[in-house]
């Protein structure tokens, strides 16, 4: 009796349906390697932290400079009202000038027309007491009628000679004798106003106009006796 129940039961098991084996498992395909890519996605991590660190460095290289707010004719200084303070960067090579300078800069003026916007730098400007090789500063004193409204320092100017000679009585200023032509002369092509004193008392007294002129120094003698004789006109030219 017992051989045959286990029997039954060995008949039993042997009917189950067969389970594969473990090593009879297909293989999965393997996972493809890209090691080349990986390299890359390292290489560009590494690039985008560099470039972070260099405008970190140049922003710590920035400095506070001074950048005009209008323009500066030749021969003008810097006033607290035509200039501001801005931030640039220190590692352009220029000469920039420092925003705790400005108040050096006050003394100095400028070699050229400087344009609004302008970031100054120290090659622009020069001592007012210098001058420049070849030239001379002269003097003269203009009454109405020889000179332009609004005649400022920095400007240019063709300067001539205006006598009275030929024009018999006619204007005591000199600009009524160039009118008829027979005695006025250009003296002076081009020459910058260094410095025009504007007669804003309104003095009947006194409608003289001071005014001081940079020319070539082979002009100076010419104009300066000229100017004694109280024979100059001023004409303003384009240029800077």
């Amino acid at each position: 009796m017992k051989i045959q129940e286990r029997t039954g039961a060995g008949a039993g098991r042997s009917a189950a349906p067969a389970q594969p084996s473990v090593g009879d498992r297909l293989p999965s395909p393997p996972r493809e390697r890209k090691p080349a890519l990986a390299a890359l996605a390292v290489l560009l991590i590494l690039v985008g932290a560099l470039g972070a660190t260099m405008l970190v460095l140049r922003a710590g290289d920035r400095v506070e400079a001074i950048q005009l707010t209008a323009d500066i004719k030749a021969g003008e200084s810097i006033t607290d009202d035509n200039t501001k303070s801005v931030m640039v960067n220190d590692d352009s090579g220029a000469n920039f000038v420092a925003w705790s300078q400005r108040e050096s800069l006050k003394k100095l003026q400028a070699k050229s027309t400087l344009y609004k916007g302008t970031v100054v730098v120290g090659e622009m400007f020069a001592d007012k007491s210098g001058m420049e090789e070849g030239k001379a500063t002269v003097g003269v004193s203009l009454k109405e009628g020889q000179y332009p409204k609004g005649l400022d320092s920095g400007d240019n100017v063709a300067v001539y000679r205006v006598g009275n000679k030929t024009s018999g009585g006619g204007g005591q200023d000199g600009a009524s004798g160039s009118a008829g032509g027979a005695d006025s002369s250009l003296l002076v092509e081009r020459a910058v106003v260094e410095d025009a004193s504007a007669s804003s008392g309104d003095s009947l007294a006194s409608t003289n106009l001071p005014v001081t002129l940079t020319v070539d120094a082979a002009d100076a003698a010419a104009l300066a006796q000229a100017a004694s004789a109280g024979e100059v006109a001023v004409v303003l030219i384009p240029g800077n």
